[in-house]
């Protein structure tokens, strides 16, 4: 008897010591950094190698990716392949914005492929059509489809012809990106790898974050975010102050990619600002938060889902915005702006907005709470 209760306490002080050093071993590995990009797009009209070189000298130490949005750099082979190299080698991740085929004199397709082999993974990928949602609900001219007869048959040619747009470079680039400010689900139908939700003026970050998000967890692929401008004239951008708290929601809420929109240059380095508290001192911030906290990276999670009907390409900038651009408010708008103002409000960014098409199904589970268009929302 004396053996078996010396037996039992032996075991019962192994499992002790097995549990206390689980928990020392859980308390002391320090969570693995994410994977997230966050850097600076020079877009600058006229933009040249020297801007590219005092840039990337100016953020390489805490910024990994760097895009070159001045098209008028990528019309210059030559430019463009100087920009690259001196990007790639200060360590930055590369993307670069190429915009119709028609304006360049060599082949897109095969400078695409050659610097796939030339970075390898420091080539992040390719930036292709700006803007094709905003496009569609304000631009006349640029718009996809001009007209149609029912919010259906609007949303299969705009992702029809979208997709022949980004299909046209996919196998020459294995990322294929673009910025958004409305209409992300259909963009996300289309073959972008991610979307950039654009934080603009005083729209509402949080509804941005769940529209685009919201598309981007249906169809399994990833988010960004690029914080643009907030004034129609100088000073353009947002303060430091506001480009760290922008930069940091986006981060909590799983952003992958972050990026500050830098045109035009009224500057030594365009619309971004070298005195205290300014831009530059705002991505050193943020830089050492993210490494510092790779536990609050997607800590923002959406519990909860607002379901909007197939194909309603309504805006949701405003309660009377369009729907799609060619068709005006009916009578759901003002009650889908009124839902999501309320969603806002109650969760912040703690919510998704989805579309009740066929990626819904699989997207749905997700969440704890789940409101439709036609219930009421609390």
């Amino acid at each position: 008897m004396k053996r078996k209760n010396l037996a039992v306490t032996l075991a019962l002080v192994a499992i002790i010591l097995i549990a206390a050093f689980a928990t020392l071993y859980w308390l002391n590995t320090a969570p693995e950094t994410p994977e997230f990009y966050v850097g600076v797009e020079v877009a600058y009209k006229n933009a040249n190698v020297s801007d590219v070189r005092e840039m990337v000298d100016k953020v390489k130490s805490y910024t990994n990716l760097f895009v070159i949005g001045s098209i008028e750099l990528t019309y210059n082979q030559t430019a463009l392949d100087e920009s690259c190299d001196y990007i790639y080698n200060a360590g930055l991740k590369i993307v670069v914005l190429f915009t119709n085929i028609s304006n360049y004199s060599y082949s897109t397709l095969d400078w695409l492929t050659k610097a796939q082999q030339k970075y390898g993974d420091g080539f992040l990928g390719l930036y292709r059509y700006d803007e094709p949602g905003g496009d569609q609900l304000e631009s006349k001219d640029l718009r996809f489809v001009q007209n149609a007869s029912s919010n259906a048959e609007t949303a299969e040619l705009f992702t029809q012809r979208l997709r022949a747009h980004v299909d046209y470079y996919v196998g020459s680039a294995d990322r294929i990106f673009t910025a958004d400010y409305g209409l992300y689900w259909w963009d996300y139908k289309t073959n972008y790898t991610a979307i950039f939700a654009e934080f603009v003026g005083n729209q509402s970050r949080q509804r941005h974050i769940a529209l685009c998000r919201g598309a981007a967890q249906a169809q399994n692929k990833s988010w960004g975010a690029i914080i643009t401008w907030k004034y129609d004239k100088e000073p353009y951008l947002e303060n430091g102050t506001e480009l760290y708290y922008d930069l940091k929601l986006a981060y909590d809420a799983g952003a992958k990619y972050m990026i500050v929109f830098n045109f035009p240059k009224i500057g030594p380095y365009g619309t971004l600002t070298e005195e205290e508290g300014g831009h530059f001192d705002a991505l050193k911030n943020f830089w050492d938060y993210a490494h510092s906290n790779p536990q609050a990276f997607g800590s923002i999670r959406a519990d909860v889902a607002y379901v909007l009907p197939r194909d309603y390409g309504f805006g949701l900038r405003k309660a009377d915005d369009s729907i799609w651009g060619i068709f005006p408010a009916d009578d759901l708008s003002a009650k889908a702006w009124n839902d999501v103002e309320n969603l806002v409000n109650q969760y912040g960014a703690e919510f998704d907005i989805l579309f009740d098409d066929e990626d819904l199904d699989g997207a749905i589970s997700r969440y704890d709470k789940v409101f439709f268009w036609n219930q009421t929302v609390t």
